[in-house]
């Protein structure tokens, strides 16, 4: 087994230079020790960034919007999916989260992720 050495990331200065280091090393060779050094960085970058700047799951309606818009859809095709006017209404209006039902009609119909739909909606 081949040892790497790599910097343990402590705070935002190590995090900037093992980003530093990871471009120099980009498009380096699978099972080298510059490609290990790589992967190493990689996965270290991640469990930092992950702990110290973590991501919140995508808002279900701003979701949504986003998906009428690419599709060029209205409120009447939404409607459709969901079951009426209203329910599109209170779900927009943050007032009722996604049923089942209507969760699964959202993904297979606008291939929406499940993941993201079945996340209660933020505050406006």
């Amino acid at each position: 087994m081949r040892m790497v050495t790599v910097p343990v990331i402590k705070n935002d200065d190590d995090l900037e230079f093992a980003i530093k280091r990871i471009e120099e090393l980009w498009g380096a060779e699978l099972d080298t020790p510059e490609g290990d050094e790589l992967e190493a960085l990689v996965v270290l970058v991640e469990a930092y960034e992950q702990e110290h700047y973590p991501i919140d799951p995508p808002d279900p309606v701003e979701t949504v919007l986003a998906a009428m818009e690419e599709r060029g859809a209205t409120r009447g095709e939404l409607a459709k999916i969901l079951g009426g006017a209203s329910r599109v209404s209170e779900f927009l209006n943050r007032k009722r989260n996604l049923t089942k039902t209507m969760i699964r009609r959202l993904h297979e119909e606008w291939s929406i992720p499940l993941e993201v739909l079945v996340q209660e909606s933020r505050e406006g």
